[in-house]
């Protein structure tokens, strides 16, 4: 029963990494490191991006937890460790390819939740400069993107079938 407990370690790392990601997007990735951070709001050409260093920046702790806990048989390092891989990779998943589409997959998804990241990533994008942004979380967002959402599919439902005329005879 002791992998449980590992299990919920790198289960609560990988939640507590959303709050480590809203502030380190907002405060430090819009403040101190908006070199790095400034062409992934102002597209540049080519694949990759300043941005994409800070693959590498949280890569590090996430690795150093790992070797160090399993160098010195700390298992529940090693799951905090684990939990922020876990996150990382979510975080290329979504924002890399379901967001920006970097990688052409999930292009016409009509998931809510799908819809709702890219509107409130659309909204944080929005603003070209380093200030005023909104919406700096990644998988929790803000209820008022999903109702909006929401709302837009209900309209275009209503639309869709008020368009529909039936067959004269």
């Amino acid at each position: 029963m002791n992998w449980i407990f590992y299990v919920l370690i790198a289960v609560a790392a990988f939640v507590m990494m959303e709050g480590v990601a809203w502030f380190t997007h907002k405060y430090i990735m819009h403040g101190s490191l908006w070199f790095l951070h400034k062409d992934h709001h102002r597209h540049s050409p080519g694949f990759f991006e300043k941005n994409d260093w800070f693959f590498v920046i949280f890569a590090i702790p996430s690795w150093l937890l790992i070797m160090l806990g399993c160098m010195y048989k700390n298992w529940p390092v090693v799951s905090v460790g684990a939990g922020i891989t876990l996150y990382g990779i979510a975080y290329f998943l979504v924002h890399d390819i379901i967001i920006h589409q970097r990688f052409k997959f999930f292009s016409r998804s009509n998931n809510v939740y799908i819809k709702s990241l890219r509107y409130a990533h659309k909204m944080h994008h929005k603003h070209l400069d380093k200030e005023d942004g909104e919406c700096f979380g990644f998988l929790f967002i803000n209820k008022k993107y999903r109702d909006k959402i929401r709302k837009d599919n209900a309209l275009q439902q209503q639309n869709a079938r008020s368009k529909v005329q039936p067959i004269a005879r």
